[in-house]
């Protein structure tokens, strides 16, 4: 998407930067910076938004060879708004964009250029019938073709509302490797109202899901492997810029890890620790780390390295 960076209330002469903003394209280039070949593949409008964002990819080392235009709808945009401190407003205009009306045969020359792990969120499944399709076919080819599947639950509420995400995730878990959601997520995709968590993480184990990652925030993070031992890691603390990003900046770092075939502990570390650096620079993935730079946490406070 094209996403305005506003400095204050929109309505008071808030200043503006444009950007490149997107859960998919976040975790790319985060993936790219940590040393990956990666590609993505989505719908744009054939406009100046789009071809900001393929030229943006690009840069950035991510092939963007089936990506897709549509010549009769824009690309997607939002603003965010900085409200009260810290405190920031996201708007959508998603509705009738190109990615709206993707189809699965659009992502068809993706799929068949292969891949060892596919990453899927819900935001693309917010969108409409289409997009979710494309997700169900996506899924679909990468486990029947042995690669590793990954999906971040990522729920958006302005863009859809529970039930609806719910009644439209779940019959994914069949096809879905590494579940990765916040601990407020977890409830759309497993259990009933006042499940416990342990239940919830038990269920998508039972389902086929190998891996259940749950986001905690500024209390870190802890990864299912069973659903009676977890790992835990605590987040790696840093001076708060923005928070937004900081998720797929999680994800990033984690799918790395699987990549690497580190073990369960060193893939959250590497996952803290590169939302870590989300966190503590402005933009949605504008300080995300390259791989030599991960050490650099490792210094104290303030300090120059030379």
């Amino acid at each position: 998407m094209l996403s305005f960076q506003v400095d204050g209330a929109l309505t008071s002469g808030g200043q503006a930067r444009t950007a490149v903003a997107g859960a998919e394209s976040n975790v790319a280039v985060g993936l790219a910076r940590l040393g990956h070949h990666v590609g993505w593949a989505g719908r744009l409008g054939a406009d100046e938004p789009g071809r900001m964002i393929l030229r943006t990819l690009r840069g950035e080392g991510v092939h963007v060879d089936h990506a897709t235009t549509d010549p009769d709808a824009p690309t997607g945009s939002l603003m965010r708004e900085r409200r009260v401190a810290d405190l920031a407003r996201v708007h959508y205009w998603r509705a009738g964009s190109a990615a709206s009306r993707m189809q699965p045969p659009h992502v068809k020359s993706a799929l068949a250029a292969g891949a060892r792990l596919l990453h899927l969120t819900g935001i693309t499944c917010a969108l409409g019938p289409g997009p979710l399709e494309s997700v169900r076919t996506a899924a679909g080819y990468a486990a029947e073709h042995g690669w590793t599947v990954s999906f971040d639950v990522n729920h958006r509420t302005r863009l859809w509302d529970t039930a609806a995400a719910s009644a439209a995730l779940r019959p994914l878990l069949g096809l879905i490797d590494i579940v990765i959601a916040s601990d407020d997520e977890l409830p759309l995709i497993a259990g009933e109202p006042g499940t416990p968590e342990h239940d919830r993480v038990a269920e998508l184990l039972a389902r086929g899901v190998r891996e259940v990652v749950v986001k905690r925030g500024a209390q870190g993070a802890d990864l299912y492997l069973r659903a009676d031992q977890g790992v835990h890691t605590p987040a790696h603390p840093v001076p708060v810029a923005d928070t937004v990003g900081a998720g797929d900046a999680f994800c990033a770092g984690y799918l790395s890890g699987v990549l690497d075939e580190l073990s369960p502990e060193q893939r959250l570390h590497r996952a803290t620790r590169t939302a870590a650096f989300a966190v503590a620079t402005p933009g949605d993935w504008e300080g995300l780390p390259h791989r030599d730079e991960l050490s650099l946490l490792d210094a104290a406070p303030g300090a120059t390295v030379r």
